[in-house]
Order: C-alpha cells, then structure tokens, then sequence
C-alpha cells in the first residue's frame, strides 16, 4: 500500500512529530508499504530516506508564531502533489486548515486524520481552566467542536494516540474516532543502559551529590509545556530531600523559564541531546522523569522512560496520564505546582516500589495502524467495485 501523509508539523530541528516521522519511513518499508510525506518546506524539495521512503516538500509561508515551521497555503498544489503520487491511502495531521484541504481532495483514496495536536488542551482549557470547567469552555469554543466534527465526517478514520483524548473527541461527537497508541523506537530504551557515571555528573551539575534525588524534565521550552510550574514544584519538594532538576530542551520560553529557576544552583536547562543513544544513556540514568503537560497527544518522551525503567510523574489529564499506569508513577492533579510537589515527595517515600512493562514499540505501533488503514482501503474498493 502507498501511503502519504501530509504533515503540516514537521520542523527539521527535531521533536516529537520529526521522530515518529523518521520512524514511519524506516519502518513502513519494512513492513511492505511505501511512505511518502508531503510537507511545507522553504522550497521544492524531494529528500529520499530509502527504497520507498521520501520526503516531498512544498514551497510554503514561515509559520508566523514558531519561525521553525511552514504552513501549507496553496491548496491547489497540495492537491497536485497527490495527484501525482496517486496513493492508496492519505494522513493528515493538523486539525487546522489542511485537513479541510486534504478533505476537498478530489482523489478517491481513503484517508485518516491524526491527532498529534490537541488544541483544546494548549490552549483554551490551559488558559480558561482556572477560570471556568471545561464544560463551559467547550461551550464558548463550539465553533471549533464544530469543525472537529465536521473533520470526522470528511476522513475514515480519526487517530488518537492517547485514551483521554480519543474519549473526549467521542463524547464530542466527532465520528470515526480509534485509539493507536503510539510506541518507541526498538532496541533504543532500556534500564541497562543507566550509567551511574552519567548520573554523578548530572547531580554534580546541579551541585548535589549522589544521595539526592535527579529529575528531568525533557521536551520543547514553550508555554504549554508549563516548564515554571514543574521548576516551582521541584525547588518546593527540595526544602525536604536534595532534588536536581535538569531540562533538556529549547525553545521561547528560555528565558521565562531561567527567571523562574531564580539562580537556583539545583536546577539547570541543558541543551537537548540530539544523539538517540546518549539521550537514552541519559533517560536511563536519572531517578524520575517529570512532565508538565497536560496537552500532549501521546507524550513519546514518557513512553521511553517508561521503556528505559524510570519512574514518570506526569499531569491526571492528556497523554502523558497514560503512561504512568499499572504502577509505573504518579499523576498529579493537572496545573498545580502544590500537587506535583506533593508528587515528587510521594515518589521519594516509594522510589524501589515503581514496577516496569514491556514497552509498545514503534514497529508494533505502525503494524496495527496500517492493518487498520489496509481494512479501510479494502472497504473502499470492495463499495466501488
């Protein structure tokens, strides 16, 4: 099966969407399809990653808020650039502009819609919800329920990869929705790679000796990520254990974030580590890994701490919540820096009590998602022969 996915999201810097796309197009071949994605870029481009496996771009706009971005603003070439790759099946995953541009798509290919963002969730119940419940929230943002809805009757299938929001899309009425949980990369995560040589120099980064407690914090440094709530709660639960706190990532709110840390010489911000192995050495290496997030859609960098053995103390709400069941840590009730405090203290009572799951792999992610596409083509065909 030839499968496109046009994907508004991809920035050549990396993150979450980058690294579940370089796995769809290492590992769609090996399972007998072809992957290709259609994405805006700075120009025309066509970047091959193997046999059956490229990327298309699109000469497109600079994303004003995020310039590591583009957005797709010519529908009429995006709809050339999958007339001429004639694919057996479409993704889109934007619940924005280009979904509606795939859904007027005059081609006869069944197509899904994934969720690798959840607007409601960065945005309006983040910035509503001390205000109003989410109730009266979904009231106010009706238009945008509206259009969801209307999404789910223009794809054959919409994806989520977490329950909470696959539960919340359904009880809103959007059809066609089903739950892939994503997985992490094979053979990469694991609890032998903890080296306790990586941790000291953590600690001793954080100027803490190796009887204190190391947590990270890994993702993007941007507002939904609610980075100074997490520094809030770590420096609050190191008034009663030694805690370092070490962020990997970059992003806008660098600099909020370094005024919020207040010279505090327990917490650092680091660089990301963009060599798959060293992260993972460093995933490995430290006690707990801790998440602010409420918005994600599946929060891959908590799936591979639970695949490397460590200890997850995340948000109650969005996907990140997935993560810590059947006793691999501890969600904390969603925004409040007292209860992710009230978190970390309670793992410091119980941190040799964690139980650790076979992780989900990405092979097994995409195995069942395009056997799910494959049924949908099948129906497809079978309605217009």
């Amino acid at each position: 099966m030839k499968i496109v996915d046009v994907c508004a999201f991809l920035s050549p810097k990396g993150g979450g969407v980058k690294t579940y796309i370089e796995q769809k197009l290492a590992i769609g071949p090996a399972l007998g399809h072809e992957i290709v994605i259609i994405a805006p870029g700075s120009r025309h481009e066509t970047i091959e990653r193997g046999p059956r496996a490229r990327i298309v771009t699109i000469p497109s706009p600079r994303f004003p808020l995020d310039r590591n971005y583009w957005y797709f603003a010519d529908e009429a070439a995006l709809h050339e650039a999958l007339d001429r790759e004639a694919p057996d099946f479409v993704e889109v995953s934007s619940p924005w502009r280009s979904p509606l541009m795939v859904a007027r798509w005059n081609g006869s290919a069944p197509r899904a819609l994934v969720m690798h963002a959840d607007p409601l969730s960065a945005y309006a119940y983040r910035w509503l919800g001390p205000f109003l419940s989410r109730e009266a929230i979904d009231r106010q943002f009706e238009p945008f329920w509206a259009h969801l809805r209307e999404l789910g009757g223009s794809f054959d299938r919409v994806v989520c990869a977490s329950r909470e929001l696959r539960d919340r899309l359904e009880a809103g009425g959007v059809a066609s929705t089903a739950l892939h949980p994503m997985g992490v990369e094979e053979g990469l995560f694991s609890p032998a790679r903890r080296d306790p040589e990586t941790r000291r120099k953590l600690l001793a980064l954080c100027g803490l000796p190796e009887s204190a407690l190391l947590l990270a914090g890994i993702g993007r440094l941007s507002a939904e990520k609610r980075w100074p709530m997490v520094v809030d709660a770590a420096a609050a639960a190191g008034q009663h254990h030694p805690i370092g706190l070490v962020l990997l990532g970059a992003g806008s709110q660098h600099a909020r974030i370094a005024r919020q840390i207040a010279g505090n010489p327990h917490i650092r911000i680091l660089q990301p580590e963009r060599n798959r192995e060293r992260f993972a050495t460093i995933l490995a290496s430290v006690d707990a890994v801790i998440h602010g997030c409420e918005a994600e859609t599946f929060c891959m960098v908590a799936a591979e701490a639970r695949a490397s053995g460590v200890p997850l103390i995340v948000p109650d709400r969005g996907g990140a919540a997935d993560h810590a069941g059947n006793g691999a840590g501890i969600a904390y009730r969603a925004g409040s820096a007292p209860a992710a405090t009230e978190a970390i203290l309670a793992l410091l009572a119980r941190r040799d009590m964690f139980s650790r799951h076979p992780a989900t792999t990405m092979r097994q992610h995409f195995s069942g998602l395009f056997a799910d596409y494959m049924l949908l083509a099948n129906r497809e065909n079978r309605a217009v022969a």
